[in-house]
Formats: structure tokens, sequence, C-alpha cells
């Protein structure tokens, strides 16, 4: 992992923190690189009572942006960057053609795959959210193979986890074959989750960080530690 040059891509602000925070962690902690490129940021009316009586509340996208500055700044990524900062587009990536969320991905964003030239991509996995199955068909296109003397191949395309790939259909179920002990790192990716403050909710919702431990010591059961991270490997060349 020391030598790893790391691209997340993640489509939200809070799930880089729901799959790789601790790959992220133990990565920067061997002197690896990590950048992290975000999908969208905007403000977003959300489920949950605000103290009013009411059962929705707006997130402005001020407050996403600074609570997402905090977990970059306390994962200590090299860089991070928003591909589209539109409120429009945000929850909204699947109506972005794909040619231009690929073209952001590959090339054209500042933290793009041509700019970065990683040594690892960790991309998000199909779920039912619409942004989340946009920019993981992006960056599977992103990323196909071709002539290393035309254009930088990844060596590995890992997909990571979500607390929410648990409501799925059957045949996209998520089942990792890859893990990362990020024992030493639980206690980060659990105080990155509560930093993206907005998005915190009760103990028994399956992404509240007590949801996000008892996942990660599951994952860390399945290969007898005490926490881990579960990825799907699209492609690994050693």
């Amino acid at each position: 992992m020391s030598g790893q040059r790391v691209l997340v891509i993640a489509p939200h602000a809070d799930d880089e923190t729901y799959g790789c925070a601790g790959t992220i962690a133990r990565v920067k902690s061997l002197g690896g690189e990590a950048y992290v490129l975000l999908g969208s940021l905007g403000g977003i009316d959300h489920y949950g009572p605000d103290g009013t009586g009411e059962m929705m509340h707006r997130v402005s996208s001020d407050t996403r942006l600074n609570e997402f500055n905090s977990v970059m700044e306390m994962l200590k990524v090299d860089d991070w960057e928003v591909m589209f900062a539109d409120e429009s587009l945000h929850m909204a990536l699947d109506t972005v053609p794909r040619k231009d969320l690929v073209r952001m991905i590959e090339r054209d964003a500042r933290l793009s795959v041509e700019n970065i030239q990683p040594t690892m991509m960790l991309i998000p996995s199909m779920s039912y959210n619409q942004d989340h199955e946009a920019l993981f068909r992006a960056c599977m296109t992103a990323a196909r193979p071709g002539l290393r003397t035309e254009r930088h191949l990844v060596p590995f395309v890992l997909g990571y986890d979500n607390t929410s790939l648990f409501w799925s259909p059957e045949n996209e179920r998520f089942h990792p074959n890859l893990y990362v002990d990020v024992s030493e790192f639980l206690d980060v990716k659990i105080k990155a989750l509560q930093a993206h403050v907005s998005q915190v909710r009760g103990a028994l919702f399956h992404g509240s960080p007590e949801g996000l431990e008892l996942q990660s010591r599951l994952r860390g059961r399945e290969i007898s530690v005490e926490a881990a991270e579960g990825f799907v490997v699209h492609r690994a060349v050693f």
C-alpha cells in the first residue's frame, strides 16, 4: 500500500468515508498518495425531523462543502476536487451524458486519470442511487483497457462498499473478493463519518456511525481481523 497513488471517485460527500476512508488512511500512513474526485455537491432536502416538527429539512451546499473539506483534512488526502458544483446536477448525474462524465474522469478534471495517473482507482459500486450507477458506468469506461503507449492503464480498479448495498437486486448484490485490514484506522473512519454532521442519523439507521462500525467489524470477521473494508476487484495487474 505504501507505493500506491490512489484516486477515489465518490458520487457524493460521505461516500468516500463509507467505502474506503480506512484504506485512504492506511495508504497515507504508509507514505502513499490519495486523491478524491467528488461527483457532485449541492444543497438538498433530507428526510428527518429538523426540530420544528417537519419531517424534511434543507442542508445547504456550503454545509456539505465545509463538512467534506474537514473530512479531507482529517484523512490527509493530497488533493480533492468537485466535478459538478451546479446544484441542478446534484442527485442528477444520470442526466449528464455519459460521454461527458467519462471525459471528466478520464482527462478533463484537474484530478483526472490522465493527470493523476493512479496505480489504484477506487470506484462506487452499483446501487439503487442514480448518481452511483451513473458514475460506476462512467468509471468503468474511463478505466477501460488500452495500449500503455497511448493512455494510462490503471493497474488496480476496485469497487468499494456502502452500508446501503444490502438493498439491491440479487444480480447486483455486493460480494467483496478483496479486503483491506483497517483495524488500526477504524476510529478515523468513524470520526470521518461523524464529521459529515448533516448526514448523521440515529443508531438504528444502516448508515449511522454505529451501523458503519458494525459493518466494518463484520467485514473484519470475514477475514479474522478487527475491522476491514471490502472491495470488488474489477482489474488487478501485477
